[in-house]
């Protein structure tokens, strides 16, 4: 019998019966996956989350307090933070879901990244230091703890920290408020800050930040003196 395209048709659909109708080896079967958070945001955690890394351009989001991550996420979603991936990833949750996922990092504790190697020299970890540690009157630049704590841990519920953070994406998001490209509710207090630097003290501050240790046991401040040395739309009194 000459094999017609009907009897290969015919030939195909017994032969996939077949294997439709023989039962599943447990090997085989899909894998029922758990509806937890932890599940959903998989995708989240393998750049923001990861135990063992601290990436240079993707921060780690885990135990930042849970409003600073929330208004991170509506500024994606809203076009004041502009990263494709991340405004794809947002722009369709409502506000409640929203606040779900930055509960859920909030509440996770990391053990700390080490400290990063720097080629910068004294004179320039000095400075970072000071801008850090004490500010600069002369520019009207506030001091890094005024705001984000005095262990630099952040304060809750909306102030990110800024221990533990690389080198390299300190300065990006400094780039980034340069550039506009990067913004929040207003008056937008970083963007001002950063108008007041230079290139010189950008590369000071994040390269002394990206030299600190950070405490095991490290934890958003729970308050800090108000009110701030900036007026912060994202901080209000």
């Amino acid at each position: 019998m000459r094999n017609t395209p009907t009897r290969a048709l015919v030939l195909g659909a017994l032969a996939f019966g077949m294997l439709a109708a023989a039962p599943l080896h447990a090997a085989e079967r899909p894998a029922v996956l758990p509806d937890t958070m932890s599940q959903r945001l998989l995708a989240c955690a393998s750049c923001h989350a990861k135990k063992d890394v601290n990436d240079a351009y993707f921060p780690r989001i885990s135990g930042k307090p849970a409003g600073y991550l929330y208004n991170q996420l509506v500024n994606f979603r809203e076009g004041r933070r502009q990263y494709p991936l991340m405004t794809y990833m947002v722009d369709h949750l409502p506000d409640a879901y929203l606040h779900e996922i930055a509960a859920h990092f909030a509440a996770e504790h990391l053990p700390p990244p080490p400290p990063q190697a720097t080629s910068a020299t004294p004179a320039v970890l000095a400075r970072g230091r000071q801008l850090a540690l004490q500010g600069d009157p002369a520019l009207k630049v506030p001091a890094c703890i005024a705001c984000h704590g005095e262990k630099l841990t952040g304060v809750t519920p909306s102030i990110p920290g800024l221990a533990g953070l690389p080198r390299d994406y300190i300065n990006a998001q400094f780039g980034a408020w340069r550039n506009k490209t990067r913004r929040t509710h207003a008056p937008d207090c970083m963007a001002v800050i950063t108008e007041r630097l230079s290139l010189e003290d950008v590369n000071a501050v994040s390269s002394w930040l990206g030299t600190q240790q950070v405490a095991p046991e490290t934890r958003p401040a729970a308050a800090i003196a108000r009110p701030l040395p900036i007026n912060c739309g994202s901080a209000p009194d």
